[in-house]
């Protein structure tokens, strides 16, 4: 099924793009570069559909040569004639899995930063008005984040020490000076705190060190969909610490690099439940309709997924829910199946 739909998806994709490729004059070596993670992006986009397809196929075709019937007429339960079929998700899913943590992630960086850097207009990052927590005490803003110059404007970093704040930094400008590895701001103002006492300093330009990275302020949108599992972790944590936007984003790719392979049994199940027996119509009901509920379950992944983006909806449920309906759905299609 991934060999039939996925020279269709690069064909589609180099129609719809053709002409902004041609415009921007992208090397032939990056396009095929892209196209090589396209692949696995577009794979494991529609994962879902692909093994869906597959057993609903397949499984029709044994209904329609009458060979199930000929399988439970001898006396094999139906559970044993779904032992294959699990023996089968089961080594998808560790195939999903281990492709999900490891290969995958590397091939959504060069696919989106591809994207972004020949196709896409937007930002890939969210550089205005930033405000982040860099450790337990210390919160920083800036007013605009150029990621090119890797500088900031309008900077201000506040200390806490229980909820008292103790210093105050102001600087019209920061920028990182990469040979030095320190950051130079410009306009540097600091006020000291001490119970009724107050410190000002007031300097043209300072160097000094901070608690964060440059690139901290303002990380590419999609960065968690291009770590590896371990590396995802550390990120998550990091983000929380900081106070992060997009944590919970963060945490819903976290998530669905366990929903996918799991996906897996479940969508076995259904598409054994509603293809092991003949039908009017033949193998093209059974593909209607296998076809009908896989873009029903991607239409749940994506509705809960912006969900999470704009709202405060739980990552968990927003990765876990639509494997629970189909979950509940599988069981009692099983159920009339096996009658």
């Amino acid at each position: 099924m991934i060999l039939l739909f996925i020279p269709i998806g690069i064909m589609v994709d180099i129609a719809e793009k053709v002409d902004k490729l041609k415009e921007k004059e992208v090397p032939l070596s990056s396009i095929l570069e892209y196209y090589i993670d396209f692949t696995w992006y577009f794979a494991n986009l529609l994962f879902p559909i692909f093994l869906f397809l597959s057993v609903i196929w397949f499984t029709s075709k044994l209904a329609n040569n009458s060979e199930i019937i000929a399988i439970l007429s001898s006396g094999i339960s139906f559970f044993r004639y779904l032992r294959p079929f699990l023996i089968s998700a089961s080594i998808i899913a560790v195939f999903s899995f281990l492709s999900g943590m490891f290969i995958v992630p590397k091939s959504n960086k060069g696919f989106n930063d591809f994207r972004y850097k020949y196709l896409v207009k937007k930002e890939a990052r969210d550089t205005d008005k930033v405000y982040l927590q860099i450790n337990e005490n210390e919160y920083i803003y800036v007013n605009n984040y150029d990621p090119v110059r890797k500088q900031a404007s309008n900077f201000t970093l506040e200390h806490f020490d229980q909820n008292n704040l103790k210093f105050k930094i102001a600087a019209r400008r920061i920028r990182w000076i990469e040979k030095d590895s320190i950051f130079r701001l410009s306009g540097y103002k600091k006020r000291i705190f001490n119970g009724d006492q107050e410190i000002y300093e007031d300097i043209l330009r300072k160097d000094t060190i901070f608690d964060f990275r440059i690139n901290d302020l303002a990380p590419v949108n999609y960065i968690a969909e291009t770590l590896t599992y371990g590396q995802l972790n550390k990120f998550i944590y990091e983000e929380k610490q900081r106070g992060s936007s997009l944590i919970n984003n963060h945490l819903l790719t976290r998530h669905k690099r366990w929903s996918i392979p799991i996906s897996s049994f479940i969508l076995t199940l259904i598409a054994v439940a509603v293809s092991s027996f003949k039908r009017r119509g033949g193998m093209g009901v059974n593909l209607a309709f296998g076809i009908s509920l896989g873009f029903l379950f991607i239409f749940f992944d994506k509705i809960f997924g912006v969900m999470v983006n704009k709202s405060t909806f739980s990552p968990f449920l927003a990765a876990w829910l639509p494997l629970i309906l189909f979950g509940f759905l599988a069981f009692f299609l099983l159920r009339h199946a096996k009658r």
